[in-house]
């Protein structure tokens, strides 16, 4: 089983950079959105939005990312976990896929390197804060902290 921290005490500064990413996102879509508005969905022009290349695609795609990030970021109960490691992969795994097709006509979401590097980067920090953000009741925690800090455990810490 894999052991997610219950109730840390930084959730809320996890919850609020998730909600700054998906804000970010949000912005950066309804900005490109704006800027590729008449164009083709997936046209490999240089339109570039916040520093990130766009296309409409991407542009519509990263709208309903942010809504979703902000919303699962504003909710209190283990929605916003899920969501955040659930976007973390999907984040990197989209930033390698994209990587490997950016100099081809495969690269239909018209991503640079600059892109990849950004999608790289939320991700990893959408993984981590998915992995700190866990709700449990108080006696889950507490199961957790005498996990943690067990008698031997602490023999073992002070040598």
């Amino acid at each position: 089983m894999p052991h997610f921290p219950i109730n840390h005490p930084a959730r809320p500064i996890y919850r609020v950079l998730s909600g700054l990413i998906g804000l970010y996102i949000l912005v950066f879509g309804v900005w490109g959105t704006a800027l590729t508005w008449g164009e083709p969905l997936f046209a490999r022009g240089g339109n570039w939005a916040l520093g990130l290349r766009t296309n409409l695609a991407f542009s519509l795609v990263s709208v309903v990312f942010g809504i979703v990030l902000i919303v699962g970021a504003s909710r209190r109960g283990n929605l916003g976990h899920y969501m955040n490691l659930t976007a973390g992969i999907v984040f990197l795994v989209t930033s390698i896929l994209m990587m490997s097709v950016l100099q081809t006509e495969a690269n239909f979401l018209n991503f640079s390197m600059s892109t990849v590097v950004v999608s790289m980067l939320f991700g990893l920090i959408l993984l981590g804060t998915g992995l700190y953000d866990k709700v449990g009741p108080p006696e889950h925690a507490e199961a957790e902290r005498n996990l943690r800090y067990h008698p031997v455990a602490e023999i073992h810490r002070r040598r």
